[in-house]
C-alpha cells in the first residue's frame, strides 16, 4: 500500500516508518506543520525530517509554511481547544494530498504520541477520508513511544522538548522557569 504519512517531527515517525516498512508499505513523509514555533524550533524539526528521508531515501513532500500568523489568529481566541485547529489543518491537509497524488492511504505521526488526544485525531482523520475520498491507514502507534525514543536517539536525531506551539512550549517550561 502507498501511504503519505503527515509527520510532525523524525523521531516521532521513526518507528513506525520501521514497522510500515517492514509489512511492506511504500511510505512517503509529509511535512506541514505550521503550528510549530518558534521559527527556529521549526526550522530544526523540519531538517531533522530532511536528513531522516534523505538517509533512508523515502519520498519527502513539504509544505513549508511558517505560520505563526495564521495559527495565533485561528487560536489566540482559543487556546485550550488549539490542538483542534492543529489536528484539522494537517490531517486535512493530508488527505488532501494523498487524494490529489494518488495514494492508497494517509496517516499520521499524531497516532504514535502519548501526549495527543488519540480518538479525536481519528475522528477527524475520518472525517478527511470521507471528504477527499482517500483511505485513513489506522494503526495506534502509542506502543512503539520507547522504540521511537531509542531509535532516534541511536540516530542522533534533535529531540524537542514539546508538542509544537508556543503553549505547549510554556505549559512543558513553567514549572521549570518558577523553580528559577
Amino acid at each position: 500500500m502507498k501511504i503519505l504519512v503527515h509527520t510532525c517531527c523524525a523521531p516521532c515517525l521513526i518507528a513506525p516508518y520501521q514497522k510500515l516498512i517492514e509489512a511492506g508499505h511504500n511510505v512517503s513523509a509529509l511535512w506541514y506543520n505550521p503550528n510549530i514555533h518558534p521559527l527556529l524550533e521549526y526550522q530544526k524539526r523540519r531538517d531533522t525530517l530532511r536528513d531522516f528521508a534523505a538517509n533512508r531515501g523515502f519520498e519527502l513532500l513539504e509544505y513549508d509554511e511558517y505560520g505563526l500568523h495564521q495559527f495565533l489568529q485561528n487560536t489566540i481566541d482559543k487556546i485550550d481547544q488549539r490542538c483542534e485547529y492543529c489536528y484539522q489543518s494537517r490531517l486535512e491537509k493530508v488527505a488532501q494530498l494523498a487524494s490529489e497524488k494518488g495514494f492508497d492511504a494517509f496517516s499520521s505521526t499524531l497516532l504514535y504520541s502519548r501526549y495527543q488526544k488519540h480518538e479525536r485525531i481519528i475522528e477527524i482523520a475520518r472525517q478527511m477520508s470521507s471528504k477527499y475520498q482517500v483511505d485513513f491507514y489506522y494503526e495506534d502507534w502509542r506502543q512503539l513511544w520507547q522504540e521511537g525514543i531509542r531509535l532516534s536517539k541511536e540516530a542522533a536525531m534533535y529531540r524537542q522538548q514539546y508538542c509544537g506551539c508556543i503553549f505547549s512550549e510554556e505549559d512543558r517550561y513553567r514549572e521549570q522557569i518558577r523553580r528559577n
